[in-house]
């Protein structure tokens, strides 16, 4: 059985890490099964009526991550865009920050938000061995993911951030990422070009792919982002719309049963 954080990640044994954007989500998560929690950057921004990519501040993320450590007893990892700067020093702070709260992992983005541009090869390298560096220095265990996302960003193609991984690899990353690949073909081929545990990411058309599909191309993390948090959404949406638009309630009569939810959340 895993014992750490660090132990759930297993190649072609994936684990569901649950994004989560509250402390409430993360306590109903937890009770039904999550062995690990996550932050989303953009789930946490929609809470507080902002778009997505680039639009938290530090303080923000760290803050907001603390919420998620107190509300729950498994592990929490942060999203944690591009370290929310460019230069590696800001990176390793970063992480050290990250550390002295009790995250047990973060990931480090490769595009100079809140634009898409991705960071020069040899200064995204740099930016991770900086963070790796911070991370080994800490007293804890601590999962540092190394995100190759020009790739989703239409930047560079798969080529280039297969490249990127096995640098970041070798520049000390526990694991890797490339969100939002063209097919679960891509996805394989990912898996295979490196030696660290490979994040994919359940969402769009990945939503309709299985874990079992997943563990079979060796995959060792699922993530959600912010799908789940755009699942409820969907839901206000749906309910709004009908008792808005034609007064029709019925949507509530789908809710879930008040005991069900104070049961999760005590």
């Amino acid at each position: 059985m895993p014992t750490t954080f660090r132990d759930l990640h297993q190649r072609n044994n994936p684990f569901i890490l649950a994004n989560a954007w509250d402390a409430g989500s993360a306590k109903m998560l937890a009770g039904l099964g999550a062995q690990a929690i996550a932050t989303s950057s953009g789930a946490h921004a929609f809470t507080l009526g902002c778009p997505d990519m680039g639009t938290l501040t530090r303080d923000e993320a760290l803050a907001h991550a603390q919420e998620l450590i107190a509300a729950v007893n498994i592990p929490v990892s942060g999203d944690f865009e591009n370290g929310f700067g460019d230069a590696p020093e800001v990176c390793a702070e970063t992480v050290r920050l990250a550390g002295e709260i009790g995250l047990a992992g973060i990931s480090i983005e490769d595009v100079a938000l809140p634009a898409t541009t991705a960071y020069d090869f040899d200064l995204a390298v740099e930016r991770i061995r900086a963070a790796a560096a911070a991370a080994r220095a800490l007293p804890q265990d601590f999962v540092l993911v190394a995100r190759a996302d020009g790739l989703m960003n239409g930047r560079y193609d798969l080529d280039e951030a297969i490249l990127r991984i096995k640098a970041y690899e070798a520049a000390g990353a526990d694991c890797v990422y490339i969100p939002q690949p063209a097919s679960m073909d891509d996805l394989a081929r990912i898996c295979a070009a490196t030696s660290l545990p490979v994040n994919a990411l359940a969402a769009g058309k990945f939503a309709n792919i299985s874990r079992t599909q997943f563990a079979a191309i060796g995959v060792a993390r699922i993530s959600l982002g912010a799908a789940l948090a755009r699942v409820t959404h969907r839901a206000i949406y749906d309910a709004a719309t009908a008792m808005f638009g034609d007064g029709d309630f019925s949507a509530l009569t789908k809710a879930l049963p008040a005991d069900e939810l104070e049961k999760l959340l005590g």
